[in-house]
């Protein structure tokens, strides 16, 4: 098997030219993301990523998490694994200092993160549930209860948990039945919950549920949802660790992929209740957990980015390694790379992988922007730019994960199919990123009803109009390749602005408009999104290589970002089509019809 390597240079030129880290480093409390500091976290968490988490991801998925008496069990290496990332300071990253964070930007976190995921998602879970919770206690949590918890959740002593789902409730949260009895200062949380990522393991000191549950007096719905910590083991006035509390992994889910992350089914309150504590106001949970869920939104993203890059370097590997049949202009059998097919396989998962990459680190670089500018109307812009991007960065960039990863298996061909190979894993690992966080099609119907229509397309106008600029900008650059791109970016505009249209002119009029199309819609504004970013990086390179910079590292960045432009942006203008046509087709079998 090929083994992980970091891609810090690709890493770094889209951090500077398309994300403008160096911008970013300027705002208050981030003067220490200087570019020698921002190299040397890629180096470091590149070589963590390779030499540690790489070479226990195949194996773990052999092997997976196992409920022993009791105790979940993580695969082989990964306690030991853990135990480095802490001390390596990796859950710190982007925290505050006063709760023991590192102050840095959230976009450099997301750059390490995605090399977690590129190299073992199955580990790279756990301290994504952690951050998320973090971010949730930062927002909400009450001075008292984050004295206890913040910083041992940011250290990585303690992990986090995000218990949302239920039997009879899944993406449907009002019919959440899990209690909350008051007692005291505390609860008494009796329920359960499944799907449960890292919900149990041994690899830290405790680990801390953010589970949702009903008060006894609380409306129905989701009004009468509430937020409560409970921890695996309570903690004691002095700090220290005290008793079990009754909050338990009863079973692990036999799951297609990421075999090495425990998904658990938790119960708590089976003897005598759980003990928890109310986060934010009473009957205000959603609120607080989509904090979580924002946040774990574009994390989700970057799994997709990161599982790309990962199976795009292993088809690479493979295809540079096995011979095949003949290639025109070479003589006797070649190495399968040299055939055109495989050679459009291999440019569509670069081209996609980096594509997705500049969604996501733009998101990234949005809150940033949207959380720490002194300058209140960027806040607000780039607040707006968070929102619209959020769920494209989510759903778009985890079904170019599904596209990207079959690929891979295909330039395998029948050895993909094995499971030796590896190649297969990604798939299947990718396989629930589509569906985490609120499943892609609730992501689009998120983008379009409470993104686009909420406002009457304010938000989205603003983001076409500076598209728009970028347009006319390179159009009046006197180069023949940015000119077929120009052609293709324009085209692939001007259906993400007509399907817009459409949806403000029709999609307030009957709901199925809206909800049929929205899928489509998220679609095409993600091909054309990622063009535009794509395009950038080309104008970028473009400008590199004119400096005197012979680096092939540029001229392949415009030569992928051609390739993008010809074959994959026509992509939005099917997208488009599909949105215009309205929901007449969709609905018009009864259901009985099926």
């Amino acid at each position: 098997m090929s083994t992980y390597t970091a891609p810090v240079k690709e890493l770094q030129f889209v951090l500077n030219e398309l994300a403008d880290i160096n911008a970013i480093a300027q705002f208050p409390g981030f003067e220490e993301a200087t570019p020698e500091m921002v190299e040397a976290i890629l180096e470091e968490a590149g070589k963590l990523a390779t030499n540690v988490l790489d070479p226990i991801n195949y194996s773990g998925d052999q092997q997976g998490a196992k409920l022993v008496d009791g105790k979940v069990q993580a695969a082989d290496g990964f306690k030991e694994a853990y135990e480095q990332f802490v001390e390596s300071g990796w859950t710190s990253v982007n925290f505050p200092e006063e709760v023991g964070g590192q102050g840095l930007p959230f976009l450099i976190q997301s750059a390490a993160t995605e090399m977690w995921n590129s190299s073992n998602a199955s580990f790279a879970l756990c301290p994504l549930l952690t951050a998320g919770a973090v971010e949730a206690l930062l927002a909400h949590g009450s001075d008292e209860l984050n004295a206890i918890y913040l910083e041992h959740m940011v250290s990585g002593n303690w992990t986090g948990t995000m218990n949302l789902t239920e039997p009879q409730a899944g993406s449907d949260l009002a019919a959440v039945r899990t209690q909350a009895k008051p007692e005291g200062d505390h609860f008494r949380i009796k329920g359960q919950k499944i799907y449960i990522t890292w919900g149990d393991h041994e690899m830290s000191e405790n680990v801390v549920h953010l589970v949702l549950a009903r008060l006894p007096d609380a409306p129905e719905g989701v009004k009468g949802i509430s937020l409560f910590l409970v921890p695996k083991y309570l903690v004691n006035e002095d700090g220290s660790l005290g008793e079990r509390n009754d909050a338990y992994a009863i079973s692990l889910e036999h799951k297609m992929g990421i075999h090495a992350s425990p998904t658990c089914v938790m119960s708590f309150g089976d003897n005598d209740g759980a003990i928890g504590y109310l986060v934010g106001e009473p009957n205000k949970g959603l609120a607080c957990m989509f904090t979580m869920m924002n946040h774990a939104r574009l994390e989700v993203g970057m799994q997709g980015v990161g599982i790309s890059e990962r199976a795009y370097q292993r088809a690479v590997s493979y295809a540079r390694d096995r011979k095949q049949g003949h290639a025109y202009g070479h003589e006797g059998k070649v190495a399968i790379i040299n055939h055109p097919d495989v050679r459009r396989m291999l440019m569509h998962m670069r081209a996609m992988t980096e594509a997705a990459r500049a969604i996501s680190f733009m998101s990234s670089a949005a809150h940033d922007i949207s959380h720490n500018s002194e300058d209140e109307s960027a806040r607000d812009f780039y607040n707006r730019r968070l929102g619209l991007l959020t769920p494209v960065s989510k759903a778009w960039c985890t079904e170019v994960g599904m596209e990207v990863t079959s690929l891979g298996v295909q330039v395998h061909g029948g050895m993909g199919f094995m499971q030796e190979t590896g190649a297969e894993q990604y798939m299947r690992d990718a396989r629930i990123f589509p569906i985490y966080e609120g499943t892609n099609g609730i992501q689009a119907n998120d983008l379009v009803g409470r993104k686009v229509l909420r406002d009457n397309g304010v938000t989205v106008a603003e983001f076409i109009a500076e598209l728009r600029t970028f347009e006319t900008d390179l159009k009046a650059q006197s180069d023949s390749q940015l000119a077929v791109m120009a052609a293709a970016f324009t085209e692939s505009l001007d259906a993400f602005d007509a399907a817009t249209q459409y949806l403000l002119s029709n999609g307030s009029q009957d709901p199925n408009t809206a909800a049929s199309a929205s899928f489509n819609y998220m679609m095409c504004m993600g091909v054309m999104t990622g063009g535009w970013l794509m395009i950038k990086s080309a104008v970028a390179a473009k400008r590199i290589i004119a400096e005197g910079n012979s680096d092939p590292f540029y001229s392949s960045k415009v030569s992928t970002a051609q390739f993008y432009a010809e074959q994959i942006l026509p992509r939005a203008l099917a997208h488009k089509t599909a949105v215009i046509s309205g929901a007449d087709s969709t609905m018009a079998m009864s259901a009985d019809h099926f």
